[in-house]
Order: C-alpha cells, then sequence, then structure tokens
C-alpha cells in the first residue's frame, strides 16, 4: 500500500518551523509585489557523507506530508504580529491565505542512492511560499539521508546476512532524533529497533532483551518462587524448573567433551537466567557478560537452554555488551558445537551471538578482518548521531525566476549553483551498472538508450565523455502537482522504500561502494547546458579593473 499524506510524524512540524530571515524575505517579497513572482529551487548537496562516493535520499514522504498540512493559525499569525510588529496588517492577511495548493514538488524516489549536485529535489511555486519552504524541507532531508546513509554503510561493512538492530533511543538527540533515526535506520537496511514507540509507528520490527541490572537485581536461585514451567505443546509439567536447570549445569560441568572447562557459576546470575526464561521461554536471549562470560555467562545460559530444550523449547542465544567480541564469539560457538555433539541437541550450535557495545562501521570491519562468529549487531551511539559526520549540508538554491535563469557564484566552484529548470537522468552501461548522472535544461530532448550523448563536468573543461546507454532513467518525478493537471506519483510504504534502497545499493559498482578510496561517481551536464552555465557565469560575474 501506498503511504497517506497525513500529517507529519514530527508534531514540530508546523508552518512556523522556519528561520525568522525567512519570514523576513516573505515580507520584503510581498512588499516590493514580487511575492506571487514564479521560482524555481533545487535541493540539493555537494558532497558525499562519511569519505564515501554514495548517498541514500530520505525525508521526502514527511516533505510532502508538511506541505499538505501547510498553513497558518490565528495563533501562529498572533505571534507573527508580536514578533514583527514593523510590518504593515495586509502582510499578516496575506500569509492568514497562505498554502502550498500552487506549489509543485518534483523529487526523486526516496530511498533512491543519490549524488552530489543532482536535485534531490526540485520545488517550484510563488518565490514568497516557496522561501518559507526552505529551511523545513532542509531539515527533514538532511538528518533523514544522513542516518539513512550511516545505515546503509553499516549494512554494507556487515553484509547481507548479518541482523542489524538500532539500538539508539536513549543516545540520540531527543525524541524526535530518535523516532527519526529508528525510521531511517531501517530504511537503510537495519532489521530491527529497541524503539517501542517507532515500533508503533512506522511497523518496524522491536527487538530487544535484557540489561545488566536485571542479571545483577538477582541474589541466589532462592528468590524465583514460581518453579514450574509446563512443556511449550502442554504435554508435562516441569515442577521444579531450577532443579532441572542445575542438572544440566553440573552435566556442562563435568562433559569429557568440554575439557573440564567450566568450575563453580555466579549463581546470581544464573536465578536471572532462571527468571527471565520462565518469563520468556520461546524467546530466551541472555546478556553473558555481567561477570566473566567464558567462565560463568556461557555456562549458566547452556543450561538454562538445555533445561527449555526438555521441555520442547528452543532458545534463542546470547549478547556479548563488552571484551574482545572477536575471541569470545569464537569461543562461545566452540561450546554451542560441543554441547551440541555431547547432548545431541541438534541446532544447539547455531544459537545466536548479537555483539553490541559502542559498535560502529569501523568495528564491524576490523570484526570481519580478525574473524568472528557474531550473527547480530545491536549499533546505537555512532549509528544515530552520526558521530564521523555532523550533517549532510544540503542546500536549497534559487534556479529560476519568472522563466528566468539564474545563477549563485562563489569563488569556490564547488559552491557555483548550476542555473534553470533542469531533467536529470541515470545512464546504465552494459553491465547494468549506472554510468553517470546527467543534467539537462528543459527543453533539451531526453536522452535515449543506444544513442550515443556527450557528457560534462559542470566546472572542468577537460573532463568529457560519450556515452552509449544501455538504459536511461529519469529521476525526478512529481509527488506535489499544485494547480496542475501532472499525474502524481504514490508515496510508497517503508518496506518498499526499504526495498528499494537494498536494490539500489546492489545496482552500484562495487568500486563506489567500498570503505577505503571508493571511485567517485560521474555527475555531469549536457553540452548545451555546460554551454548556458559558462555563458551565463561569464554574464553575470563583474569584470575586474587593474591600475
Amino acid at each position: 500500500m501506498a503511504a497517506q499524506v497525513g500529517a507529519p510524524t514530527n508534531p514540530m512540524a508546523t508552518a512556523l518551523l522556519t528561520d525568522q530571515y525567512q519570514f523576513s524575505m516573505a515580507y520584503a517579497y510581498w512588499k516590493a509585489g514580487k511575492h506571487a513572482d514564479r521560482a524555481v529551487f533545487d535541493l540539493y548537496f555537494r558532497k558525499n557523507p562519511f569519505g564515501g562516493e554514495f548517498t541514500v535520499f530520505a525525508g521526502l514522504e514527511e516533505c510532502i506530508k508538511f506541505i499538505a498540512n501547510f498553513k497558518f493559525t490565528e495563533h501562529d499569525i498572533s505571534f507573527l504580529q508580536s514578533v514583527m510588529p514593523m510590518c504593515e496588517g495586509a502582510f499578516f492577511d496575506y500569509l492568514r491565505e497562505v498554502d502550498c495548493s500552487d506549489v509543485e514538488v518534483y523529487s526523486i524516489p526516496e530511498g533512491s542512492v543519490v549524488f552530489p549536485k543532482v536535485p534531490l529535489m526540485r520545488v517550484e511555486g510563488p518565490v514568497a511560499v516557496v522561501q518559507l519552504l526552505e529551511t523545513p524541507f532542509v531539515n527533514l532531508i538532511n538528518y533523514a539521508s544522513l542516518v539513512t546513509t550511516n545505515a546503509a554503510r553499516h549494512r554494507h561493512v556487515a553484509g547481507k546476512s548479518k541482523v542489524l538492530l538500532e539500538f539508539g533511543l536513549r543516545r540520540a538527540q531527543g525524541p524526535d532524533g530518535a523516532i527519526s533515526a529508528s525510521k531511517y535506520c531501517f530504511m537503510g537496511g537495519f532489521d530491527a529497533t529497541s524503539n517501542v514507540l517507532a515500533g508503533n509507528l512506522f511497523g518496524i520490527p522491536l527487538r530487544g532483551t535484557h540489561s545488566h541490572a536485571f542479571v545483577s537485581s538477582y541474589m541466589s536461585l532462592d528468590e524465583i518462587p514460581d518453579k514450574v514451567l509446563r512443556s511449550k505443546d502442554g504435554s508435562r509439567v516441569c515442577q521444579d524448573f531450577v532443579s532441572l536447570v542445575q542438572e544440566w549445569l553440573q552435566k556442562i560441568q563435568v562433559a569429557d567433551s568440554l575439557g573440564g572447562a567450566f568450575g563453580d557459576t555466579n549463581q546470581s546470575e544464573l536465578a536471572a537466567f532462571v527468571s527471565y526464561a520462565l518469563a520468556f521461554p520461546s524467546n530466551f536471549l541472555a546478556l553473558v557478560d555481567t561477570y566473566d562470560v567464558m567462565r560463568s555467562g556461557i555456562p549458566n545460559f547452556c543450561a538454562v537452554a538445555l533445561a527449555l530444550h526438555d521441555l520442547g523449547y528452543k532458545a534463542s542465544g546470547i549478547r556479548l555488551d563488552s571484551g574482545d567480541l572477536a575471541y569470545l564469539s569464537i569461543e562461545a560457538r566452540k561450546v554451542f558445537r560441543a554441547v551440541e555433539k555431547e547432548f545431541n541437541v541438534p541446532g544447539f550450535g547455531r544459537m545466536v551471538i548479537t555483539a553490541s557495545n559502542d559498535l560502529n562501521e569501523e568495528t564491524i570491519d576490523a570484526l570481519n578482518k580478525q574473524g568472528h562468529e557474531v550473527d547480530a549487531y545491536g549499533i546505537g551511539t555512532y549509528l544515530v548521531t552520526c558521530y564521523s559526520q555532523a550533517a549532510l549540508g544540503c542546500v536549497f538554491k534559487l534556479v529560476e525566476i519568472n522563466s528566468k535563469p539564474r545563477i549563485k557564484l562563489s569563488e569556490d566552484v564547488a559552491k557555483v549553483s548550476i542555473p534553470c529548470k533542469k531533467r536529470c537522468f541515470r545512464l546504465y552501461g552494459k553491465e547494468g551498472y549506472p554510468l553517470v548522472d546527467i543534467m539537462i535544461r528543459e527543453s533539451e530532448p531526453s536522452p535515449k538508450a543506444g544513442e550515443r550523448i556527450l557528457c560534462r563536468h559542470p566546472f572542468i573543461e577537460s573532463k568529457r565523455a560519450y556515452v552509449v546507454p544501455q538504459h536511461v532513467e529519469e529521476l525526478l518525478q512529481c509527488y506535489w502537482p499544485g494547480r496542475s493537471d501532472k499525474p502524481r506519483a504514490e508515496l510508497p510504504s517503508l518496506d518498499k522504500i526499504r526495498s528499494r534502497c537494498m536494490q539500489q545499493l546492489e545496482k552500484l559498482r562495487p568500486d563506489h561502494t567500498r570503505r577505503l578510496n571508493p571511485t567517485p561517481y560521474k555527475v555531469s551536464v549536457s553540452a548545451k547546458l555546460y554551454e548556458f552555465i559558462h555563458c551565463l557565469w561569464l554574464n553575470e560575474a563583474p569584470v575586474g579593473e587593474l591600475q
């Protein structure tokens, strides 16, 4: 099902969610009689994050919901009057009537892999109204795309077979940041979240175990009043589950195949595991590093898991939250396989081993190089805070007004904007990989598969190449047609956006996605647009005079 255009998920997304200078400009436009001039703005970014060469676009749905609900209430108007007393009363009457019915939004589909300079969104409409949309749109796209890209990079380094769990709620920048992080980490390839509210809002699978506090809250097995557990199929009742666990612990301690590696274990930890197993016999996953992973946590877990097996249940596995994760996961796997063989318990050797403890992309890469037996990663701080880069750096630039192109110049060439209303295409090669993104003027004919096209770097004259694409994909689609009769693209569900993200990443050449020294993806303009940019540049730039 397509996502519905309802209220924004973020309750703070009101028409006042913008910078003060946007209202100052809106008033100046209105005062000059320019507020209804038809403007075209591009939203894009200038550099890929995290030292990589790709970005995943996210936040479109929230932008569309924002403009669908864009309206100033009387409370909003009263507040604006109080902070802008110099403005004429008629301006506030104008604001009372403002909505986004005359705005058009064209966008790359959410979940797409995107690259610098290519417009993620093109927003057209009355200049004063679109100016008011600048800050909220940049806000809604910046973090969403950054954290989705961060999640996708973690997925790439972890590999397809590993389970990725987002555990960032307690470390995120406030509740709004936490909710956004859960949504966009799932979009970027994570499998589940610990955030219950995000699970409720977005249908994201929930996962979680218990904390060290739960383990250390028990002192002894005597604290467990209910020792009765019915078997999974209801055929028998274990009158004393604690005794069954203790019997298994003794068998583990004397088992020849385990080499007598286990002595006395921490009994308060064992009590906590028994209590948790009685509460969740079908989903028993234990945090095993409260006291000592190999001497206590692992044998205690195995004893409880084997007791559950006797009653028809299957334990889930363990979580490691400290120590040498590579070594401990390998040693734990050895024990699980030995237990499977010693006691003939099929599947015990494949117990899930989950690792947490401030993991990040670099840690997972290091684990891969060392060798490990981790099946799932619980990642929080470095993921949701995007610790290695604070912001994506999206910008919102005027490229045309009243059908006249505009350009923003700078001594820094990277900050020069690409003028005029544009169409954007992705050109694919024989092997199915995208070769280059190309921007053309709206009046130019679309590139076609099998036809040779000259692609030029927007600013470096020597960088150019002919491309004969095998497939051509137009990137910008209309998601908000305003008063026009243009067909409107549907907003897909979160699951479909996530699938799109995974498919798009698989289409990229491996050298574009590798962690070290990735190959930059080519972004170009047509020959006609190249000539137009540089002609306009020369016309707009002042000519210096030497004396």
